[in-house]
C-alpha cells in the first residue's frame, strides 16, 4: 500500500442520508439570520402585541368569573362599548352584541352559553391578533431574512458547492424553507398558542380546555396559510437576481402595491354605495350636487380582522394582506361563504404554485449550465 495514498476514498461510516443537508442548510441559514439585530427587535417586537390581547382574556374570563356575562351581553346588544372589559372593548362589545345562535334553536343552559360565548370571544380574538398585528410583522420579517437566503448564494457561487455533493434541488429548497418557517413560527404560531396557554391559565376553571382544544389546531393551520404564498413568493424573488436590495424591494414595493390598490378598489365600491344616499341628502339639504361633500367614510381595521365587518370584500383576492385574512377567517369558522372564500383562495393558490415552479427553476439553473 502506498504510504501517500491521496484521491478519493469510499467513505467506511454511517451515511446520514441527503435530508441531513438540507438540514444543515436549514441551521445555518437561521444562525446567520439570528446575527442580524434588526431580525432580533422584529422577533422580540412581534411578541408585544400579546400583552394587548392577554389583557383583553384577562378581564372577559374575570367577568366570567364574577358573573357579570349577562349584563356584558345585555349592554353590548344595547351598542354600548364594555370599557371595563380590556382593551379590545369594542370587538368584544360587538361579539357579545351579535347572538350566533337562530332564535328558533332552543335556550342553552347558563354553562353551555357561557362556553359557547367563551369559545367565540377566542376566536374572534385569536383571529384578530394574526391578521392584524402579526400579518404585518411577519411581512416586515420576511422582508429582512428572505431576499438574501438565495440570492447571496447565486452571487458567492456557493451553488459550486452545494451540487458538487449529494444535495439535490428539493433538499436545498427544504433547507431554504425550514429557513423561513421557523421564523414564521417564531412570530405567529408562538404568540398565538402563548396567548390561548394565557387564557387557560387566567380561566376559571381548567376545564376550558376541552372547550377550546381545537383553537391551538386552528392557529397552526391558519399560520401554514400565511406562511405557504409569503415564504414561496419570497424566495422566488430572492432567486430571481444576484442583488438581494432589488428581492427586498420587489417584496415590500408587492404588499404596498396591492395594498394600496384593494384600498382604492374598496373605496371607490363604497363611494358608489353611497352616491344615492348622499344625494338624497343633498337634495333634502338644498346643497348643489356640486358642492356637497359626504362624510368620510372609516373602515375600522381591527373590526374588520376580527370577522365582525360582514361585508363581502369582493376585491381581497388583490391583496396578499387581505386574501390570506379571509382564509384565516374561514380557518377560524368566522367566515362560511363560498363567494367570500373562493375567489382569495384561488388568488393565493394560483400565486403559491406560479411562485413554487420559479423557485425551483431558478434553484435548478445551475445545473443546467
Amino acid at each position: 500500500m502506498p504510504l501517500h495514498d491521496v484521491g478519493y476514498r469510499e467513505w467506511q461510516g454511517t451515511r446520514l442520508g441527503p435530508w441531513s443537508a438540507a438540514a444543515a442548510i436549514a441551521t445555518t441559514g437561521i444562525r446567520l439570520a439570528w446575527t442580524s439585530r434588526w431580525l432580533r427587535r422584529a422577533v422580540l417586537l412581534a411578541w408585544s402585541p400579546a400583552l394587548f390581547f392577554a389583557a383583553s382574556f384577562f378581564a372577559f374570563e374575570q367577568a366570567i368569573d364574577e358573573g357579570r356575562i349577562e349584563s356584558l351581553q345585555e349592554r353590548a346588544a344595547r351598542g354600548r362599548n364594555l370599557d371595563g372589559i380590556g382593551l379590545l372593548g369594542t370587538i368584544l362589545a360587538d361579539t357579545l352584541g351579535r347572538p350566533e345562535q337562530p332564535p328558533s334553536r332552543p335556550a342553552l343552559s347558563r354553562e353551555a352559553e357561557t362556553a359557547a360565548t367563551r369559545r367565540l370571544v377566542w376566536s374572534r380574538l385569536l383571529l384578530a391578533f394574526m391578521r392584524a398585528p402579526q400579518a404585518v410583522l411577519l411581512a416586515v420579517v420576511v422582508g429582512l431574512v428572505a431576499p438574501t437566503l438565495i440570492s447571496r448564494d447565486l452571487r458567492a457561487k456557493a451553488w459550486l458547492v452545494y451540487f458538487t455533493r449529494p444535495v439535490g434541488r428539493v433538499h436545498y429548497i427544504a433547507g431554504k424553507l425550514a429557513v423561513l418557517a421557523t421564523i414564521v413560527a417564531a412570530v405567529t404560531v408562538l404568540p398565538a398558542l402563548a396567548l390561548w396557554m394565557a387564557g387557560v391559565l387566567v380561566s376559571p376553571s381548567v376545564w376550558v380546555i376541552a372547550e377550546t382544544w381545537d383553537l391551538p389546531l386552528k392557529v397552526i393551520a391558519a399560520s401554514i396559510a400565511l406562511a405557504i404564498p409569503t415564504v414561496l413568493l419570497a424566495l422566488a424573488y430572492s432567486s430571481l437576481t444576484a442583488e438581494s436590495r432589488i428581492a427586498s424591494f420587489a417584496w415590500f414595493a408587492t404588499w404596498a402595491a396591492c395594498w394600496i390598490a384593494h384600498s382604492s378598489l374598496v373605496t371607490a365600491d363604497l363611494a358608489a354605495a353611497t352616491a344615492p344616499q348622499a344625494a338624497a341628502v343633498a337634495d333634502a339639504a338644498g346643497i348643489d350636487d356640486d358642492e356637497w361633500q359626504p362624510p368620510p367614510q372609516r373602515i375600522n381595521w381591527l373590526a374588520r380582522a376580527a370577522g365582525l365587518d360582514t361585508t363581502i370584500d369582493r376585491w381581497s383576492w388583490v391583496s396578499p394582506y387581505h386574501a390570506i385574512g379571509v382564509i384565516q377567517a374561514w380557518i377560524f369558522g368566522v367566515e362560511t361563504r363560498p363567494q367570500a372564500v373562493v375567489p382569495p383562495a384561488i388568488a393565493l393558490a394560483s400565486v403559491s404554485v406560479a411562485a413554487a415552479l420559479v423557485l425551483a427553476w431558478r434553484v435548478a439553473a445551475p445545473m443546467r449550465a
